[in-house]
């Protein structure tokens, strides 16, 4: 229940889902979180606090809380294949749909699948965030039906805890945690450019730090930089429509995704973007029309796209709009829900 893109995801789908169908179910596997806090209350939880690949005890719990509320459908998000496979061999009839968020899309040729592959004989359902990874099933999975399905954000209602530091309408957030794939390199070189022009802008960087190698070398960057006055860490937080309500420009630096949540929830908040062209980003942003998209690691092209947003706040204003018309009429709940309602029925018969 960390506050990564899959996490979120399966949150927004068990709370859909709890006004939608009889019982809406969500399983934590490795660790409890933020995300915990946003779940409705409708829907039903369990807590696995699995050890490792093969928890006897994790495997044991989960086979009790299928069994005895009868559950027909493990909705199985990334690495959670596995364990939902156990299950279905503990109990024939329980299908598995398998929902593929896997965030290196673009080097999906490098992926290792011995085991996913083993896995999806069992699988009834593939759900892939974008188009590569549905390619990418249909070649090297052993099943038939796999399907596209966008993801979508919602505004949460979680109440205002955190305060971004600086000048209201001069914020640049980024919702993305601390992982090599989002670059944080390229974005807080992009920045320092912005600044030099622009001294009393400030970045904001808000998603789960793992107190790691890769935190530790972009956090010597913003000490040996001196950028401490104007790029700020703050970990995960639960009030995402809170900060983005304080945010005036949206940004993705990433060498690869799928199909972004975090370009999604900018756009809700009706912020403009500056993004990397990865995944499907381009389903959600024409460039010059509902954002700015440059290619991964494209450090001029990024920062003179931050800098032209920066000094625009007309543009600003207008791309912001798209974007958030595209978002409500494209990549709605109710769109989405209703999609993956199908699947589930279809899986059924």
């Amino acid at each position: 229940m960390e506050t990564g893109g899959a996490e979120r995801v399966a949150v927004n789908l068990a709370n859909a889902l709890a006004t939608r169908i009889a019982v809406s179910f969500l399983c934590a596997t490795r660790k409890e979180g933020l995300l915990k806090s946003g779940l409705n209350q409708n829907v039903q939880y369990v807590f696995l606090d699995k050890k490792r690949t093969f928890d006897i005890q994790a495997i044991r719990t989960l086979f009790k809380f299928v069994k005895s509320d009868r559950i027909d459908i493990i909705h199985a998000h990334s690495t959670s294949f596995f364990l939902a496979t156990l299950i279905k061999l503990l109990l024939p009839k329980v299908k598995i749909i398998w929902h593929d968020h896997y965030g290196n899309s673009e080097f999906v040729n490098k992926r290792k699948s011995g085991v996913l592959r083993y896995c999806s004989k069992y699988f009834s359902h593939v759900i892939a965030v974008n188009e590569v990874l549905k390619q990418w099933s249909i070649k090297n999975l052993k099943i038939d039906n796999v399907d596209f399905l966008s993801n979508f954000s919602i505004q949460d209602k979680i109440e205002p805890q955190t305060s971004l530091a600086g000048t209201l309408g001069k914020k640049v957030i980024h919702l993305a945690n601390l992982r090599p794939q989002k670059n944080h390199e390229l974005l807080f070189k992009s920045f320092s450019s912005v600044i030099k022009e622009h001294p009393d802008w400030t970045l904001h960087c808000v998603g789960e730090d793992f107190k790691d190698d890769y935190s530790k070398k972009i956090k010597a960057f913003i000490e040996e930089n001196n950028l401490g006055s104007n790029i700020f860490i703050y970990g995960s937080k639960p009030d995402v429509a809170n900060i983005l309500s304080q945010s005036t420009i949206g940004v993705l630096s990433s060498d690869s995704e799928g199909l972004p949540l975090a370009v999604l929830e900018y756009g809700m908040a009706g912020l403009p973007v500056v993004a990397t062209n990865v995944g499907d980003c381009d389903l959600i942003v024409s460039n010059e029309k509902e954002g700015l998209l440059v290619e991964p690691n494209d450090l001029e092209l990024f920062s003179n796209s931050l800098l032209k947003l920066v000094e625009n706040p007309d543009l600003r204003e207008k791309l912001g709009q798209n974007l958030k018309n595209k978002v409500f009429e494209n990549f709605s709940e109710e769109k989405i829900v209703e999609r993956l309602l199908n699947i589930y029925q279809s899986t059924l018969k």
